[in-house]
């Protein structure tokens, strides 16, 4: 209960009400209603060897984080300099980790910085943590009354809009519940109702919508425009990168504490696309070689192999009188890679070899989702294609002109046999690949399409 009143007493410190700002800021509007100068903050890192028993110990001891060595501490922010234009609505985006809700527990004033400086003008609201500032014992009638004072509201203005906010939250037949008895979604709908019924001059919000249902989300939207009608500034942390499309004028990217990007936020959504789709291909080629290491060496070639391929589970078999020795899926750039866009071209390269001549050989490929559907199969031996001689080693490629899959992820069989099914070397689900796209389909196959509607009908961004 003390943690959460001393949060709304930092919110309601930060805005103004309880300290006035430096009076050479009061004789002029300022243009800047945030601003970040080198700001870093720095964490004490948990550690069983070094622990404090009491404050009065820490104290004795000397300074919490100057004392302490590299190892001990962790930099959540480094060297962050930002500003946001009164009127402005600024998403922050970055991967999990990357110092985003750090940035706007400073701003909000809920922590300080360890090095820098931060600076508001205006009144703030923040909705940062969910349900942060609610005392779970009490009804969610005393929960708006109590932080609408903190967050600088008067009694009277709080009465004025009481029914407002519990009617924008769809919290009429629970207002006088205890808020411990709310689920995640109805805590998340009264904090933004608060929040955003304080009339601020700043919204402060940290990936809260995430668990609002669809008519809430739409509502929100609907608020998030009328502010920007009326100037308000609103700084957004979020992982919704088209809501940061949509409504944002200025994006800033931050990746390990620092920012890498600010501007454009079509700009820089996409550069951070890039560089997300570089640690996925990192990952999954890290993990595929994992896999098949582990396929590798989990016993000799054998020639025993499950009587149903597509029920098998991830492995490896054969004699390898043939041996499929290398697997590597190619882009257009004719680098291996195992995330391709939706509708580009993928080459698939086998470098087999045959340790002694054969005549009877057949090579297949399928392609599976993530849930083990085979989305496409084929061999040479469906496509006509008759086996004659094959001596040593060389390079097979399967080119797929147009990867026409939904977004996902996907595996990747390869396999070299006889016309009768002997296997000579099997890989099942060992080869990983991921399909990105922007646009959210369903299903498995995305075939080339398009829509045509009469003039009466008519879509913004609609081509014919």
């Amino acid at each position: 209960a003390c943690q959460s009143y001393c949060f709304s007493w930092d919110i309601f410190c930060s805005t103004g009400y309880a300290t006035r700002l430096p009076k050479k800021y009061e004789r002029v509007e300022l243009t800047n209603v945030i601003a970040v100068e080198g700001v870093s903050k720095v964490y004490r890192r948990f550690s069983r060897r070094r622990q404090f028993a009491t404050l009065k110990s820490a104290l004795l001891s000397g300074s919490l984080i100057s004392d302490l060595r590299p190892h001990e501490t962790f930099s959540a922010l480094q060297d962050v300099s930002l500003t946001v234009e009164k009127g402005r609505t600024v998403g922050v985006i970055g991967s999990n980790g990357s110092g985003k809700s750090t940035l706007l527990k400073l701003v909000a004033g809920i922590a300080k910085p360890t090095l820098g400086t931060v600076r508001v003008d205006g009144r703030i609201s923040a909705l940062i943590e969910l349900g942060a500032g609610f005392h779970p014992e009490i009804s969610g009638r005393e929960n708006i009354f109590i932080n609408g004072i903190m967050l600088g509201l008067s009694k009277r203005e709080v009465t004025r809009k009481f029914d407002e906010i519990v009617e924008f939250a769809e919290l009429e037949d629970f207002i006088d519940a205890p808020v411990k008895t709310y689920s995640s979604g109805m805590y998340m709908r009264l904090g933004f109702a608060v929040a955003i019924h304080v009339d601020p001059d700043v919204l402060l919000i940290d990936e809260v919508l995430a668990v609002g249902d669809q008519s809430f989300t739409h509502k929100c939207l609907d608020k998030f425009a009328e502010f920007r009608r009326r100037g308000k500034t609103v700084l957004l942390v979020t992982h919704s990168l088209d809501l940061v499309e949509r409504l944002c004028d200025e994006a800033v990217w931050l990746d390990d504490g620092r920012i890498r990007a600010t501007g454009d936020p079509t700009r820089v959504v996409d550069a951070y696309l890039v560089d997300v789709e570089k640690a996925e291909e990192r990952q999954i080629a890290s993990a595929d070689a994992k896999t098949r290491e582990q396929a590798r060496t989990a016993g000799p070639p054998t020639d025993d192999h499950p009587p149903d391929m597509f029920q098998a589970t991830e492995g490896r078999w054969g004699s390898r009188e043939v041996e499929i020795v290398e697997v590597s899926m190619v882009g257009d750039d004719d680098q291996p890679s195992h995330v391709f866009p939706c509708g580009a071209r993928m080459s698939i390269r086998l470098r087999v070899r045959a340790a002694k001549p054969v005549g009877d050989f057949v090579f297949g490929i399928s392609l599976f989702n993530a849930e083990g559907v085979c989305c496409y199969g084929t061999n040479t031996a469906l496509e006509k294609l008759t086996s004659e001689r094959m001596d040593g080693e060389g390079e097979i490629v399967f080119t797929i002109d147009s990867l026409d899959l939904v977004a996902g992820t996907y595996k990747l069989d390869v396999a070299v046999h006889k016309r009768d099914g002997y296997p000579y070397d099997y890989h099942r689900l060992l080869h990983t690949f991921r399909v990105k796209s922007r646009t959210n389909d369903i299903g498995i196959f995305r075939p080339r399409h398009r829509w045509k509607f009469p003039d009466n009908i008519r879509f913004t961004g609609y081509l014919d």
